[in-house]
């Protein structure tokens, strides 16, 4: 199957979808978040986990103002839910995705970029959130993961502003989570991904799904869900295996 503006393949259960409009540098128009949608509605039980990557120079610059310069009021709350929904299915597919930033990770960009959940940065990357400085406000989920990460101080300061992190800052900032030399992100993601595919499937969609919902509970709920989830995981055929295989190694 073809995905407009998205270039996408599967190698040894690893799915490569990488953003193919370069020449917008991967600016995300309609077409292109509904190739998104498609491609991780399309993996199957092959596909273990996922890397997202950019053409060009780019990761993404975000929203593709040319497309949405025109809209109605109402027209942009349904593009601003529909991205909402095809980056919780990005976020909460049960598949670790690794995303390689370079060059232009900004507004719509960063809000891909933080659905996944493990990011590489190249030392090309910069981060920014310039919707304030065009009468804007964000539409693609930044408002609930940037500010998860950031907090809600600094990214009200980061909209109001329009400052730009580079590299270095958005990775020890937590917009990234390894920092790598120009055009080494990718072979880092791919071994990422590789690593984490390696896990069991039940508990790397546990680990996606479980973590996140417990951020938004009460203490006493999280720890409660805690407790099911680990009691729920130890029970399966495939934990009690791999803890006998660990233990069988080590007692030799």
């Amino acid at each position: 199957m073809t995905y407009p503006h998205l270039r996408m393949r599967v190698d040894d259960g690893i799915a490569f979808v990488t953003l193919d409009r370069a020449d917008k540098r991967n600016a995300l128009n309609d077409a292109a978040i509904d190739s998104l949608d498609a491609a991780f509605r399309d993996f199957d039980d092959r596909v273990r986990a996922v890397v997202l990557s950019g053409a060009g120079e780019h990761f993404c610059a975000g929203l593709d103002l040319s497309e949405n310069s025109a809209r109605d009021p109402i027209d942009v709350l349904r593009v601003s839910q529909r991205w909402h929904k095809v980056f919780h299915e990005i976020q909460f597919s049960g598949r670790p995705v690794v995303a390689v930033l370079h060059g232009a990770v900004i507004g719509g960009g960063l809000e891909l970029a933080l659905a996944a959940h493990v990011r590489v940065v190249e030392r090309s990357a910069f981060f920014q959130l310039p919707e304030g400085k065009r009468g804007l406000f964000v539409g693609g989920g930044a408002s609930v993961r940037v500010a998860r990460i950031l907090g809600p101080d600094r990214m009200t300061e980061m909209m109001l502003t329009g400052r730009r992190y580079d590299a270095v800052d958005g990775e020890r900032l937590g917009l990234g989570h390894y920092l790598t030399e120009a055009g080494e992100g990718l072979a880092l993601a791919t071994q990422l991904a590789h690593e984490t595919a390696a896990n069991s499937p039940l508990s790397n969609w546990a680990t996606i799904h479980a973590l996140s919902r417990i951020h938004d509970m009460s203490m006493a709920d999280g720890l409660f869900t805690e407790s099911v989830t680990s009691a729920l995981m130890l029970a399966t055929p495939e934990a009690r295996e791999r803890m006998e295989r660990f233990l069988g190694r080590t007692a030799r």
